[in-house]
């Protein structure tokens, strides 16, 4: 307390010189209308500014509420979108009705993205659900513009997901116009852009037509977006044609997945595997 004193005693001067300029200044912006009406101006100002700076702050926390309740909005959409792909009938064929079971094949699960690759060779993705969420490897993960990948591999809580930008990757795809048959595969070289393979030179393929993906696939739902037609010329054996495609997904600014979970998996697997054996 004896050295408080001291100070104060040693600082004296100073700080009666602080008093004075402070009742100063007080007086002048009290007792004159010019300095007043400028001093509540510029208070109210950065008053302004600092509520306004307060607001932008607590609406970007709440960006990640939003955004988590988008999501889940959406995987409830892809849900019933694919369920209504499940009773779409074919243009020109025997009319078709799918069953109550075959209708709710498919449930979107909404995931968040962690973390990623698009630069290399063999890309992955890492997504913030596993087992707990239902999640298993081999399932199909779409964006809400095309496919992303299958589940390679699942702990309790994350899982790991083979991209579509992978070397080794290929997926079952047709032309939406045409529902010509092939595959759709990445090169490895521009994140952006696939090509579709083993589509016979002989059938009309146009710049612009939709790739989605085909019936037949083993892995996603029939007729999920994969993307445009940007490109089409001919293979060098003259056999097939060559054909670019631009991919939907915008890999690198995706932040939420969806995982497709097949309620019919199991008992096509078992059915599949019991079929007889040909010699």
């Amino acid at each position: 307390m004896n050295q408080l004193f001291q100070f104060l005693l040693r600082q004296r001067t100073f700080l009666l010189f602080l008093v004075l300029e402070i009742v100063n200044l007080w007086a002048i912006f009290s007792y004159n209308t010019y300095q007043h009406t400028w001093y509540f101006n510029t208070t109210n100002q950065w008053a302004a500014s600092i509520l306004s700076t307060t607001q932008e702050v607590k609406k970007y926390h709440q960006l990640r509420i939003v955004n988590g309740q988008l999501a889940a909005e959406n995987a409830r959409l892809h849900t019933q979108i694919l369920q209504l792909r499940s009773q779409q009938q074919p243009a020109g064929k025997i009319p078709y009705f799918a069953s109550a079971a075959l209708m709710n094949r498919y449930q979107a699960i909404a995931c968040k993205v962690i973390d990623q690759t698009t630069q290399l060779s063999q890309n992955y993705l890492t997504i913030d659900k596993g087992l707990s969420d239902g999640i298993k490897p081999g399932m199909a993960v779409i964006s809400s513009t095309g496919i992303v990948g299958k589940v390679m591999s699942s702990t309790e809580n994350l899982s790991l997901i083979v991209s579509v930008l992978h070397t080794s990757n290929t997926v079952s795809a047709k032309l939406k116009s045409s529902g010509e048959l092939g595959y759709m595969k990445w090169s490895g070289y521009q994140a952006e852009v696939g090509e579709l393979m083993d589509v016979s030179k002989y059938k009309k393929v146009t710049k612009g037509d939709t790739v989605v993906t085909s019936d037949y696939n083993a892995v996603f739902p029939p007729n999920v977006p994969i993307g445009i037609v940007a490109k089409v010329g001919k293979e060098k054996d003259d056999t097939f044609h060559d054909i670019k495609v631009m991919l939907l997904t915008q890999f690198s600014t995706l932040q939420y997945v969806y995982v497709i979970k097949n309620r019919l998996a199991y008992q096509q697997a078992k059915l599949e595997q019991n079929k007889p054996k040909t010699e």
